[in-house]
């Protein structure tokens, strides 16, 4: 055995494979793994750029086993662990090397290809550099070879699109620069440990002996050794005078913050919490100090020690303008704003700023996070932001002015600090409902009712109030009505619902969620005249609530938001971003599987604008990625479509059949392939049940499993409804039951669970919906539960419900919820049950084989069938 750290460029140079054994599992990263990576690499990127030196980051560790050798000198190796590394790494650089072609820049394009992707003077699967499992080889090559059906469905194709988008977005503000540091991070700074054996060697024990380790110590445990270690005379003192009272205080997790923020604080901006202890290290070695200096280090410790429990329980401040802005950054939440509140702290008790200044400070960063989350960026980069404030600001200028003047002048781009026309756009048109998180949107809400000063102000540890909305996100007949009277040229009502009714000027805060319910406006009129709360009595005030009422309240709130969230000083502000409106529009298009469409209205539901708004875009937008599947409401070609290079003669039909897409002859793409705003949300990451959908009443009173029997009898066919009983039926012979959605449709889930308690899990292959009529099949939720996490069992089961009449599920949907119709319970239950019983066999197999220890990073050990 041999182990050496390495990076990939070197790993995979000179001519040779890398091959995965078939009895591995096929690629597993999803969303979470890719961005945990890419967040990695644009740190070392921005070091980069800003000529900082680089130490580089630990990837993790391959280990290789020698197989036969080819023909000539090509070497070849088993990847016994470490392939979903290579294999991300591999369509990282595939990625960028397309993206180069894009850009024009051909010479690089071939670099990459030549160097790390592919064997150039070999044919067959020796042309290769990475051979992945046989489930994954399709896949894989159509995104080496760029085929049409390159990015296609599948976690190797989401990976391809992933790093597609992130390479289009960062080049948009960085250029050609920012893209060629991005290849020397991927290529040169990323660390491998490739542990290669020998013939003979047990390369399962050797990963045992890597991987198999105890609870280790925490970084705060490391250095306390280190730091005690060093004090030979005085520890015993030292600890229980200092150390020993601080960690009582603080506890196990705080203290693990408090000593990297006590790096972070000292000027180390790039810190990371599971290299504290090294970094601590290195400092205090610096110091080249005595037992003294050491022992001043730590009192500075334990003084930071008790600023830090008044950024974590801010009662403790006894300045009530400093307590009350630290309160409204913890409730907040998050950690974000931790570094400057404990830079500001260190200011104030040093006698170098007032707790005035420091209050205002932590004001404008509170404005910073609200109005990015108001304009709907991004929160990527604000943690970077508040980690590099303590070393940037200004230490000759008061706190405040320093804080502002600095987020003002240097966070353009994805830092940027929206000024104030792009957050009263924002406030008007964004779906304010489905940004951040819940406790975000109402200390936004609770903020603007304080702004009314009312007379007795409201006790909001005692209220239990809840954002709500006004226009109800599943109205009446009545709403509907209302909407039509407003709705322009072109534009249903339903469409004037989905823009307003989660925007901000609809939204406010009640604790009477089931009195207002859906009811008609005059009923709710009522109730909030009633409310304590003045922005309620405001709305009661109101003859109507349209269209017309909802923006005007928006421009009020806007008003108020400007005063109580100052913006950028606006002659060091730079210009805004783009409207997140297209940026996520970009990105959705960007995220299609090849082999998939849709339309202008699903898009305009997706970012909330209408389809006429998404058409004029794209139209006006020259070489937007994917602009090509976008379609009418019937599946055709949009008669203005044209390519962004204008000797471009490509038939946009053509491309789309050659990327799997079917026409019939009336040239309509099928509609099985076609991908809903529900769909397009689930690739960006966004909850799908986020999305406003119609309301279906007269059941609420029942029960859900009576709401789901009355449903499906009130809505389908006796012979329909039959085939469903039946279904539902042969599933709890099985062993599963049957759960219900809370939506006023009233959703049905067969499930089974699976394992013991606590550890057991709960799994679905279908939802069924009786008043829509369609049955979802859940690969999106499957993809993230074994043995289904496992994509050839998924394919196989689309390929068993495909082989039943009246069943059509897109390839192009593998990863999402295609659907079908619940008619088909009617002529084929037989066939659709004997699906369901395949699938509870699969996951009855899986879970007999599964060992009790979990298996190497790649899943080697727990996926045998």
């Amino acid at each position: 055995m041999h182990a050496q750290e390495t990076t990939f460029s070197k790993l995979v140079q000179g001519e040779m494979q890398f091959q995965v054994p078939l009895y591995q599992r096929t690629y597993s990263w999803q969303q979470a793994e890719l961005r945990q990576l890419w967040d990695d690499v644009l740190e070392l990127v921005e070091e980069r750029l800003a000529d900082r030196p680089v130490a580089g980051h630990f990837l993790g560790s391959v280990v290789l086993a020698p197989s036969a050798v080819a023909a000539g000198v090509m070497q070849r190796w088993l990847v016994v662990d470490g392939q979903q590394r290579l294999t991300t790494l591999m369509l990282a650089f595939t990625a960028l090397r397309d993206h180069y072609r894009e850009q024009g820049t051909h010479k690089k394009a071939a670099r990459i290809n030549d160097l790390l992707l592919v064997n150039s003077y070999r044919e067959g699967d020796e042309h290769y550099r990475l051979l992945p499992t046989q489930a994954d080889r399709d896949a894989f090559t159509a995104c080496v070879e760029n085929t049409p059906r390159a990015g296609g469905p599948g976690n190797i194709g989401a990976a391809y699109r992933f790093f597609l988008g992130a390479l289009a977005e960062g080049a948009e503000s960085g250029g050609e620069q920012w893209t060629e540091a991005v290849e020397t991070v991927l290529g040169g700074q990323l660390s491998i440990v490739a542990i290669t054996a020998a013939e003979g060697d047990n390369v399962y024990r050797i990963f045992e002996s890597i991987n198999n380790t105890g609870v280790g110590l925490s970084q705060s445990d490391l250095l306390r050794n280190y730091v005690f270690m060093r004090l030979p005379t005085r520890g015993q003192a030292v600890y229980r005078n200092r150390w020993l009272p601080m960690q009582e205080l603080l506890g196990p997790e705080n203290l693990e913050l408090l000593v990297w923020l006590d790096l972070v604080v000292s000027g180390n901006s790039r810190a990371k919490q599971s290299e504290t202890y090294r970094d601590q290290k290195k400092r205090l070695e610096a110091l080249n100090g005595d037992e003294s200096t050491l022992e001043r280090e730590v009192a500075a410790l334990a003084e930071r020690a008790e600023r830090l429990m008044r950024i974590l329980k801010p009662g403790r401040e006894r300045d009530p303008g400093l307590r009350l802005a630290l309160e409204r950054l913890d409730r907040w939440g998050g950690m974000t704003h931790y570094p400057l509140a404990l830079h500001l702290l260190d200011r104030v008790d040093a006698g170098q700023a007032s707790a005035k200044d420091a209050a205002q400070a932590l004001a404008y960063a509170e404005s910073y996070l609200v109005r990015r989350l108001f304009a709907g960026l991004s929160t990527t980069g604000n943690n970077r932001v508040f980690m590099e404030l303590p070393k940037e600001l200004d230490k000759d200028l008061p706190p405040a002015e320093a804080v502002r003047g600095h987020l003002s002048r240097s966070t353009a781009g994805p830092r940027l600090w929206p000024r104030d026309e792009a957050v009263r756009e924002a406030i008007r048109t964004r779906a304010f409902y489905k940004s951040g998180r819940g406790g975000q949107r109402f200390q936004v809400l609770r903020r603007l009712e304080e702004s009314y000063e009312a007379s007795e102000p409201v006790d909001y540890a005692k209220a239990r109030l809840t954002v709500e909305h006004v226009l109800p996100q599943n109205p009446a007949q009545d709403w509907f009505d209302l909407l039509a009277e407003e709705a322009e040229d072109a534009q249903s009502p339903a469409e004037l619902l989905a823009m307003l009714v989660h925007t901000l000027g609809n939204l406010t805060l009640s604790a009477d969620n089931a009195r207002l319910s859906n009811h008609p406006f005059r009923r709710k009129q009522e109730i909030l005249d009633a409310s304590a709360l003045r922005m309620n009595q405001k709305i009661a005030a109101q003859a109507r609530w349209g269209r017309a009422e909802i923006l005007a309240r928006s421009d009020e709130l806007a008003d108020r938001a400007m005063v109580l969230w100052p913006g950028p000083i606006e002659d060091l502000a730079p210009a805004d971003a783009e409207s997140p409106v297209w940026a996520e529009l970009r990105a959705a298009l960007r995220a299609m599987p090849a082999g998939s469409w849709t339309t202008y209205g699903e898009l305009g539901a997706l970012v909330g604008t209408h389809a006429i708004a998404v058409g004029n875009h794209l139209m006006s937008k020259a070489g937007i990625y994917g602009a090509h599947r976008v379609l009418t409401a019937d599946g055709r070609v949009a008669e203005g479509f044209r390519w962004s290079d204008d000797q471009d003669k490509r038939d946009p039909r053509d491309l789309l059949e050659s990327e799997g897409i079917s026409f019939d002859d009336a040239g309509r793409a099928h509609r099985s392939q076609r991908l809903t705003a529900t769909d397009l949300a689930a690739l960006l990451g966004k909850d799908p049940d986020d999305l406003a959908m119609p309301s279906s009443p007269g059941y609420e009173q029942l029960p859900a499993a009576a709401r789901f029997e009355a449903q499906l009898s009130d809505n389908q066919t006796p012979e329909t409804a039959q085939g469903v009983r039946a279904a539902l039926s042969t599933w709890e012979e099985l062993g599963g039951y049957r759960d219900y959605g809370k939506a006023s449709e009233t959703s049905c889930y067969p499930a089974i669970q699976v394992g013991e308690e606590p550890h057991s899990r709960v799994l679905w292959p279908i939802t069924l919906y009786p008043v829509t009529g369609v049955v979802e099949v859940v690969f999106q939720h499957l993809k993230r539960r074994p043995p289904f996490d496992d994509e050839p069992l998924r394919r196989e089961l689309m390929t068993r419900l495909n082989k039943i009449d009246g069943i059509e599920l897109a390839e192009a949907k593998l990863d999402l919820r295609p659907s079908f119709p619940l008619e088909a319970f009617a002529d084929h239950g037989e066939e659709i049950r004997a699906v369901l019983e395949w699938f509870v066999h699969v996951v009855a197999l899986a879970e007999a084989r599964r060992p009790v220890d979990g298996g190497d990073e790649d899943g080697n050990m727990n996926t045998m069938f």
